[in-house]
């Protein structure tokens, strides 16, 4: 199933760029938020950051290779009347999303590899998805500003952990092939 939906995205890709003859453009960016477990009380809300790679094959499509990091807050568990504090937990990963822009609104998904590390906790290493809605802005004729919502899934044994986010971010256009 993953290995249909990678070449279904590049055949789209690739597709739609012949069609339309447009040259490919491609930039960089970094954004900032918030990461948000859902129904998670091994972790708290944290802080998150990365980098995008924006690829535009044509102006409606975008391929986007990304690295995303996320500070989990720690979270407090009562066990009969006594605090305990475990640590929340980092989420890194990597991958590629794909975006299909209509004006300055985008919906967006995408495929990535992840690591879960907590203190006493063996790390979990494991495929998951993104998906989400965004909005770019044009603040100069290279650069961009975008608000993106999403949510992040992160297979594990039999079950998933699942992340919403909220960020803001730049991204600057480098040069056109």
């Amino acid at each position: 199933m993953r290995r249909v939906l990678i070449l279904a995205a590049a055949f789209l890709a690739l597709a739609s760029t012949a069609a339309l003859a447009a040259p490919i453009k491609a930039g960089i960016g970094a954004y900032g938020g918030i990461s948000i477990p859902i129904l998670n009380d091994l972790s708290k809300q944290g802080s998150q950051f990365g980098i995008r790679i924006p690829i535009h094959t044509n102006p409606f499509l975008t391929v986007e290779p990304y690295y995303t990091s996320a500070a989990l807050g720690d979270a407090t568990q009562n066990v009969s009347g006594i605090d305990y504090t475990r640590d929340g937990g980092d989420l890194s990963g990597y991958g590629v999303n794909v975006l299909y822009s209509f004006g300055v609104f985008y919906p967006w998904g995408g495929i990535g590899s992840y690591t879960i590390k907590r203190t006493g906790a063996d790390d979990l290493k494991k495929f998951g998805y993104q998906a989400g809605i965004g909005f770019g802005f044009k603040i100069i004729p290279d650069l961009s500003l975008h608000v993106r919502g999403g949510l992040d899934v992160v297979t594990t044994d039999g079950t998933s952990q699942k992340f919403g986010e909220v960020n803001v971010g730049l991204n600057y256009a480098l040069f056109p092939f």
